[in-house]
């Protein structure tokens, strides 16, 4: 009684077809996959390698006198560059050495407060 609805209702459909949706439009799993993919290609991996090219070629143009960004929020001027090691000046005779991936951006010689 009770039981026999219950596997009534646990039957597959009586079209024996698979369930609609996008799944089924583009025909199973495998394309589905190709598409989230992609969607992350384009929206996530393309942007992310963009910004890290741009970031590289910034740090190997990176020349004396100019003003960086240090990533923890330093704002100095180049002074001398030894390689790999920038040494910057962050206030009068006050000088830090830093690695150059330690830059966050560049300041195109004016500082904030110049822009007022």
């Amino acid at each position: 009684m009770f039981f026999d609805s219950v596997a009534f209702a646990m039957a597959p459909p009586a079209g024996g077809g698979e369930a609609g949706g996008l799944g089924a439009i583009l025909g199973g799993p495998l394309p589905m996959l190709v598409l989230m993919f992609a969607i992350f290609y384009f929206l996530l991996i393309r942007p992310q390698q963009k910004k890290q090219k741009a970031h590289k070629a910034m740090l190997e143009s990176l020349s004396k006198g100019e003003k960086v960004w240090t990533n923890g929020g330093i704002l100095g001027t180049i002074v001398d560059i030894d390689g790999d090691n920038l040494t910057i000046e962050i206030a009068s005779g006050v000088n830090v050495v830093i690695k150059r991936g330690f830059v966050a951006d560049k300041d195109g010689g004016k500082a904030k407060a110049d822009k007022k």
